[in-house]
């Protein structure tokens, strides 16, 4: 009786009926960390975008933005709402990231974060002075209001890159993420962008959408290094021992600024290490910008640091940098007493960020 109701229903309960299953908060799709892209002809690879993961669902007027974390995104993002309500299809549900383009061509993920803010006026004004793009990498609902999620990978790209054509703009708020199933391309990608992008996805082709696993998905990191000067360090939590080392790039101005930390410092070097760098102690330790002292919210004492002369020089690989620090922590690889402190410069996070915008092309 109620399928025989549904298929006489007008069109909004069927695709209401037909996405019970895609109601939101839904898991998205998760990654497993890889070191090397997987090969073969079940994979098809795209570029990992740094930003904002959301699903997205409209029915109508109504749109719902989520986070991966299953929390609301639309009061932060108003312009992607009403760019998803300028579409023509009146009901579909997107799996994609939310970045903004920065003035030369790459992201900002910076912007991204001052979004996060509690007064609405403050997110219309930057919505207004930097607005967000929406980068669609999966259908997980059609325009007919069908629910893909059982589909494989091969059948709901086929269909977004149609959606895409019917109805995205190559130049506007939505935009289609590239796609290929060429280890070749995902080379190119990971060598050529990988300074500003994350990295690059590989996801199997011939499965279904598994919300919320990783064995259908995973990331590979374009991993980078970078020569720093340790501008001061951290007590451990026990306060005997050196937690992890402060670092310091020198700017155009000839300031040091922080840039980041690293705290894989053998166990075994830390005694020996702590007395080092007891020695050095010597304030200002960074001379442009410093790290924050204790709060409230970050800990209190346990986040005092110790400020150092500039003797000390490490190099240390990261993943990502953005607005001139790293974006995560680092992994010590090994000390540099051949290079001086002046050596070590801000231009060692320069990216070529006009290569991202051009994938979108």
């Amino acid at each position: 009786m109620a399928r025989d109701f549904a298929a006489v229903a007008g069109p909004e309960f069927r695709f209401r009926h037909m996405l019970m299953e895609l109601e939101l908060p839904l898991t998205p799709m998760e990654a497993l960390s890889v070191e090397a892209i997987p090969e073969g002809a079940e994979w098809q690879y795209e570029p990992k975008w740094d930003g904002f993961r959301c699903v997205v669902r409209r029915e109508g007027d109504e749109v719902e933005l989520q986070s991966k974390a299953g929390q609301p995104l639309a009061r932060y993002f108003p312009e992607l709402v009403e760019a998803v309500r300028e579409v023509k299809a009146r009901q579909f549900v997107l799996d994609g990231e939310i970045a903004i383009p920065s003035g030369d061509g790459a992201f900002s993920f910076d912007a991204l974060l001052q979004r996060i803010h509690p007064a609405a006026s403050r997110i219309k004004k930057l919505a207004a002075e930097t607005p967000a793009i929406l980068i669609v990498f999966d259908l997980l609902a059609d325009a007919d209001g069908k629910s893909l999620l059982a589909m494989t990978l091969a059948e709901r790209r086929e269909r977004l890159e149609r959606f895409a054509k019917a109805h995205l703009s190559p130049k506007g708020s939505l935009r289609l993420s590239p796609a290929s199933t060429q280890l070749a391309e995902a080379r190119q990608w990971l060598a050529k962008a990988g300074a500003t992008l994350d990295g690059i996805i590989a996801k199997r082709r011939d499965l279904a959408y598994m919300s919320g696993e990783r064995t259908a998905m995973q990331k590979i990191k374009n991993y980078r290094s970078a020569d720093c000067v340790v501008g001061g360090f951290r007590y451990s939590k026990n306060g005997q021992v050196v937690g992890s080392l402060l670092l310091g790039l020198y700017d155009e101005a000839g300031l040091l600024n922080h840039v980041g930390f690293t705290s894989s410092i053998p166990v075994k070097e830390r005694p020996s290490l702590t007395t080092k760098l007891e020695a050095l102690i010597h304030p200002p330790g960074f001379t442009g910008s410093a790290p924050g002292g204790p709060s409230r919210w970050n800990g209190g004492k346990a986040n005092e640091w110790q400020p150092l002369k500039p003797k000390l020089v490490v190099e240390v690989m990261f993943d990502h940098a953005t607005g001139g620090r790293f974006r995560h922590g680092t992994k010590l690889l090994r000390w540099r007493p051949d290079k001086t402190p002046k050596q070590c410069t801000m231009e060692q996070l320069e990216t070529k960020g006009g290569e991202l915008m051009k994938l979108l092309r």
